[in-house]
């Protein structure tokens, strides 16, 4: 008797998507997947069942026979997969980190999938770095989060799963009777000889310091050394002026009394933010939260890079697949 054959679902979700679209660039854009990715998945259903699925030629894709008669059974069984993790998506909550109360990019995501799945769950926690919340995802007491996935320890990295949200622009809080507080956009000259305050220091939040490690490098600005770690708006605004040190943030970072923020310039730092979760993860909220971070990216045009727009070769590798 032949071993039974185990169906990955990820292969038949690829073939149905395929075979709607028969056109593999839309359907691995419909899926968030590179196209190459997708292809290496049809090849590899078609092995499993000993079967030519599609016709593939420069012009255009077509079903085989064997493709039309498996078709409406891979819909069905997908059905029934979809059907199952509604039905345990009821029972829990989609857990997604923000990082911190008023930062834009995670929170409007989150707001664009909860309008598009109005019948699930899902709930902000705000735990203040990505390398932190990488290790709760892993530990499943958080679902998803949003952060720099180049900055993650390996280990951390290899249970996680993300997708490019965006290039956010940085920028620098400063106090209000800072010299280059009266400017519009600081340009990353006028820093030379100044310390910066990054986060060092923070367990929560090393991926931010080492990119502000990487931007400062060559440029004669200091990393400003580890302060008390605050929590909340009031203790970091009050343990930052103690110091008098800017502080690197990014252009959407919520204002505090006695401070503006100041675009940095010349070039224009960018900070990468990915959607992350826990590899394998199955859940009908995550779906949603996907569909909506790709929408609310290309509406915004959120993964557009600006003309001489810095950014780790690092980074640019992590964002674009490589």
């Amino acid at each position: 008797m032949p071993a039974p054959v185990h169906l990955d679902p990820r292969l038949l979700r690829a073939f149905v998507t395929v075979a709607e679209e028969l056109h593999f660039t839309r359907a691995a854009a419909r899926l968030y997947v590179a196209q190459q990715a997708l292809s290496r998945d049809v090849r590899r259903l078609e092995r499993e069942l000993g079967a030519e699925l599609f016709v593939r030629s420069t012009r255009q894709v077509a079903l085989t026979a064997d493709g039309e008669r498996l078709l409406p059974y891979a819909r069905r069984a997908l059905q029934a997969q979809d059907d199952l993790l509604a039905a345990a998506g009821q029972a829990r909550a989609l857990l997604v980190d923000l990082n911190s109360p008023g930062l834009s990019t995670g929170s409007l995501v989150l707001d664009r999938a909860r309008r598009l799945a109005p019948e699930l769950e899902l709930m902000a926690r705000y735990e203040s770095g990505l390398t932190h919340a990488a290790a709760e995802l892993l530990a499943g007491r958080l679902d998803a989060s949003f952060g720099r996935v180049a900055g993650l320890a390996p280990a951390l990295r290899a249970g996680l799963d993300h997708q490019p949200v965006r290039y956010e622009a940085m920028a620098l809080v400063l106090a209000e009777d800072h010299p280059l507080a009266a400017s519009p956009a600081v340009p990353l000259a006028a820093l030379a000889g100044e310390t910066v305050y990054a986060g060092a220091g923070n367990p929560r939040t090393p991926e931010w310091t080492d990119l502000a490690h990487r931007l400062f490098a060559g440029r004669d600005i200091e990393v400003a050394p580890p302060m008390p770690l605050a929590v909340g708006v009031e203790e970091f605004r009050r343990v930052v002026g103690r110091a008098g040190h800017p502080v690197l943030a990014v252009t959407g970072f919520p204002a505090m009394p006695g401070t503006v923020v100041r675009p940095l310039v010349e070039p224009v730092p960018l900070s990468p933010v990915s959607l992350v979760w826990r590899r394998g993860l199955a859940h009908p909220a995550l779906t949603a939260l996907r569909r909506a971070a790709a929408r609310v990216a290309a509406e915004e045009g959120w993964l557009e890079r600006p003309d001489g727009g810095w950014l780790p070769a690092t980074d640019l590798a992590v964002m674009s697949g490589a």
